[in-house]
């Protein structure tokens, strides 16, 4: 008797947890649970009132719904630390493989075994788990039907009585997030014409003479992995930008600066790139396929359509990339072709002063046909620790000198569990050793002829920038010839390597028609 009744009361505390608990990990307070959920007391009545043959399969049905929606919750929750919004039933099952990958090359292929084991064992779990708590609670409803009732009758009458307004008695959460599902699910679905709609316009292609005012120059698109506007309060980051200032400044660079708004925040670093290059807003796998398997023009094809030699660094790329084809470079270096015989820093496969050396090495060394880079550097990618010393750039070598660095034999930490403000530390760290990376290249090997943009590719993750940060991100354009930013007058960007509080905010999908219209003569 003592046991059943133990887990009746288990029972129903598990189900009460699971219909009022928040989908965003800050909101659980104490006072969040002081609630009655409706949906509870509706699913009581409903089991009590069903003819008795009914009842078991209709609990076993509830149960599995409960189970189920209980595992969209913690999906909830997660998107929600990294990525800033809740799961989306729709578009967001292919960014599993991307995590299970994180796994694989941040902390092992094991890791990454026993991640997935785990996550499947807690799906059925939790199924499980919730089927045996509705049929406990069902069979002990049926049992005292007149009591059971009563009491959600009693307790009806009280939620009404006592509501006052500001103070919440009762809760309808998982009905709201049901519902919220329900809208998302639906426009997930409707996202696919809305994208072929908006990829149907395409003003730049065929265009003559694109980007006949840069002739003769290197140009560099540089993504600074994690670069958010949350990064510039930063006291490391924000020390960097004003000492890299100064000296561009005294090399005789000119800079500007202002900001994007990402389409994705706290990882999906591909869309974010695709978005810049194609034109497009790309905030969805979905769109990505869709983008990827279409004949877009972005700006390493309209470069290479106008006679650069159009190239794509990819540190972060260790497998087969068929995708890379859509962008239409003449030469992809993966991961396995930068000559990096170095150790490993966390997830970065390549230290990012290494990544910018071997692009110098294959492209930019003696006589060479103006080039055009894209080249998404990893070194600021979560878990953001350990991250390696900037070095001489003539003792980079084939990177064995990175051995020699105590942090490189230290396994990578996951940000989840630590101590948030040592987690921004290292944050602040990565990033001013990117942009330490980005500075000293252009101070070491820039030219008159060579035009540098410098961007984030996305916000962190809320550990670092805290609830309700925007999804803007810096963007830099350097230059010694002063032809060159005299053409982004327009643009009203803030004088420098830092933007202002106050500097222009435009869609990181407006960026390529911005940049070919500035440098392109005008349409016809």
């Amino acid at each position: 008797m003592l046991l059943r009744r133990t887990a009746t009361v288990l029972a129903g505390l598990f189900v009460l947890f699971v219909l009022i608990a928040p989908s965003d990990l800050e909101k659980f307070t104490f006072e969040a649970f002081l609630r009655v959920p409706l949906e509870g007391l509706i699913g009581v009545m409903a089991l009590v009132l069903v003819p008795d043959r009914f009842r078991r399969p209709l609990a076993i049905a509830g149960g599995v719904a409960l189970g189920l929606f209980t595992v969209v919750k913690i999906m909830d929750i997660g998107f929600d630390m990294v990525l800033y919004r809740p799961f989306d039933l729709v578009l967001d099952w292919p960014l599993l493989v991307p995590a299970v990958d994180f796994v694989d090359v941040t902390f092992g292929r094991v890791a990454s075994v026993l991640a997935v084991l785990a996550a499947a064992a807690m799906v059925v779990g939790i199924v499980v788990l919730a089927s045996f708590s509705v049929l406990r609670l069902s069979s002990a409803a049926a049992g005292r039907r007149p009591v059971a009732i009563r009491a959600v009758a009693l307790t009806a009458v009280a939620c009404v009585s006592l509501a006052v307004p500001g103070v919440p008695v009762y809760s309808d959460a998982a009905a709201t997030s049901l519902v919220d599902h329900a809208r998302r699910f639906q426009a997930g679905l409707q996202d696919q014409e809305a994208f072929a709609a908006e990829a149907s316009v395409d003003a730049y292609r065929g265009h003559p003479g694109l980007l006949s005012s840069l002739q003769g120059k290197d140009v560099v698109f540089t993504f600074v992995e994690s670069y958010g506007k949350s990064a510039l309060d930063l006291p490391d980051v924000a020390a960097k930008l004003a000492q890299g200032n100064d000296r561009l400044k005294a090399a005789g660079y000119s800079a500007r600066s202002a900001f994007l708004t990402s389409p994705t925040a706290g990882g999906g670093s591909w869309m974010a790139q695709a978005t810049l290059l194609s034109g497009l807003w790309i905030d969805n796998q979905q769109r990505y396929r869709n983008l990827v398997a279409s004949d877009r023009l972005t700006l390493p094809r309209a470069f290479r359509e106008a006679s650069w030699r159009s190239v794509g660094v990819v540190p972060g790329i260790t497998q087969a990339w068929p995708e890379g084809n859509f962008f239409h470079y003449n030469e992809i270096y993966a991961a396995q072709d930068l000559g990096y015989t170095g150790p490993r820093f966390g997830y970065a496969t390549t230290p990012d002063q290494f990544t910018l050396e071997s692009f110098q090495r294959a492209e930019r060394t003696g006589e060479h046909k103006p080039v055009m880079a894209a080249i998404p550097m990893v070194s600021s990618h979560a878990p953001w620790s350990p991250t390696p010393d900037f070095v001489d750039w003539s003792a980079l070598g084939d990177g064995s000198i990175y051995r020699t660095m105590p942090a490189s034999n230290d396994p990578p930490e996951s940000i989840f569990g630590r101590d948030p403000a040592a987690v921004r530390a290292d944050y602040g760290h990565s990033i001013s050793y990117s942009l330490e990376s980005v500075i000293s290249y252009v101070e070491r090997y820039g030219d008159e002829n060579l035009v540098f943009v410098f961007l984030g590719d996305h916000q962190p993750a809320q550990m670092v920038t805290g609830e309700e940060a925007s999804r803007d991100v810096p963007i830099t354009i350097v230059a010694k010839d002063p032809a060159v930013l005299s053409r982004v007058e327009d643009w009203k960007w803030d004088d420098g390597v830092r933007p202002g509080g106050s500097a222009p905010v435009s869609r990181m999908s407006d960026f390529r028609d911005q940049f070919l219209s500035t440098f392109s003569p005008p349409r016809p």
